[in-house]
């Protein structure tokens, strides 16, 4: 008496190995997209301000936040800048980078309503996808924080960007390293954060220094440099 063997079949084998071969593809792809997605949300936020803050220059022959006749000029403002070009931390009473986004969105360059006040809030200041605040200032604060940087007018990030989206928005719109070009590593966090380390967000072992995407940060940020 002959017993029967049963199980599956060269060909039921290749078969399901097809078939997982075409769901893990799937699966890549679509994170592939997601990051894609994330980073064209990043590079538009930034060109979107950058294009607001030279908009804002060409009609007023002033920076927002800076603008000391804003007040008479802009609808809805009633607190002037002091006028020395620089979009500063503190003028003496003001903080002119929160400032900046009252003046451009009462110009109508930016999306949405902010209204000054003294501490950066989601009443005044808007934030990145990840939500950490945005900073629009002139400072030294961005690189490498073990150098001496020049002041520049700067358009921070914020924290609580992943390493990854930051080094494909480098790639992309710049040359791909934290520390150089108009795209550059920042530790800025806003009120309440925690701000974001070279440490975790750069590898300083190799030279030039490059944005650490084994470590896998889901706190870094970045800064645009005017």
């Amino acid at each position: 008496m002959k017993t029967q063997q049963s199980g599956f079949t060269l060909i039921e084998i290749a078969i399901v190995l097809v078939i997982i071969g075409l769901l893990l593809g799937g699966v890549l792809k679509g994170q592939e997209l997601i990051t894609s997605a994330r980073v064209r949300n990043m590079i538009s936020q930034q060109d979107g301000i950058k294009a607001a803050y030279f908009g804002f220059l060409d009609r007023y022959r002033a920076l927002p936040g800076d603008y000391a006749a804003a007040s008479s000029n802009i609808k809805g403002v009633t607190i002037n800048g002091d006028g020395d070009g620089q979009i500063e931390d503190t003028n003496g009473t003001n903080a002119e980078y929160i400032l900046a986004w009252d003046h451009l969105s009462k110009a109508g360059l930016i999306n949405g309503s902010y209204t000054y006040s003294a501490t950066a809030a989601d009443s005044n200041t808007p934030k990145n996808p990840y939500a950490g605040f945005l900073q629009l200032i002139y400072d030294e604060k961005y690189g490498d924080p073990t150098a001496t940087n020049a002041k520049r007018h700067n358009l921070k990030t914020g924290n609580q960007v992943p390493v990854n989206i930051l080094a494909e928005v480098d790639r992309k719109i710049d040359d791909g390293l934290p520390y150089s070009g108009a795209f550059q590593f920042s530790a800025y966090a806003g009120p309440g954060g925690t701000a974001p380390t070279a440490g975790d967000c750069i590898n300083t072992t190799v030279s030039p220094a490059q944005w650490d995407i084994t470590k896998e940060s889901t706190n870094c940020g970045g800064a645009s440099i005017f």
